[in-house]
């Protein structure tokens, strides 16, 4: 079994192979973003990244941010979100909580307050149902802020909403006009 500094390593270059570059390993996902188990195995082995079974399931079921997802046989593994690569998670619109919140660093509040939280190379923005995991998230990129989006009134202007199987909210764009900075 692979040490946690070990498992972080691996865990990064999953996301990278199952999210962005599947191209890395010489790996094909489907049209939903599935990839073979024992191929996703083999071929990261083969490219030098040693990895078996036992610790692929590991990092799936303790990943703190369930970034991946088997399917019920667990032949299957793919990321829960964040692609920059086209596919189709098969998500169905739902009706969000009242307010979300995005986490960002205090050096893109500016920029946000005036185009809004954009998806750029991801299929959609990222907003999360509690102020903790979005403070998580803005620490990554420097000195936290934690926006409020007014969900409530975006679903009721007709915008679409999505969760992932990690319970990650997902929306194309959220307008300026829909945030407003966290006041704790």
């Amino acid at each position: 079994m692979a040490n946690e500094q070990e498992k972080v390593k691996l865990s990064k270059f999953l996301s990278l192979v199952l999210r962005h570059k599947p191209e890395t390993i010489g790996l094909k996902l489907t049209h939903e973003g599935w990839a073979n188990t024992s191929e996703l195995i083999e071929k990261m082995s083969a490219q030098g990244t040693k990895i078996n079974l036992e610790t692929l399931k590991n990092i799936v079921e303790t990943n703190n941010k369930k970034r991946f997802i088997f399917n019920s046989d667990q032949s299957l593994i793919r990321a829960n979100q964040g692609h920059s690569i086209q596919i189709d998670l098969g998500l169905q619109p739902q009706q969000p909580p009242s307010i979300l919140y995005h986490g960002t660093a205090t050096r893109f509040l500016d920029s946000i307050m005036k185009t809004g939280i954009e998806k750029r190379d991801r299929h959609h923005v990222h907003l999360s149902a509690d102020i903790d995991t979005a403070k998580d998230v803005g620490q990554r990129h420097g000195k936290p802020v934690i926006l409020e989006v007014n969900a409530a009134a975006m679903y009721d202007d007709g915008i679409h909403f999505y969760i992932s199987d990690n319970n990650v909210w997902l929306v194309d764009h959220v307008a300026p006009n829909y945030l407003r900075v966290a006041t704790s």
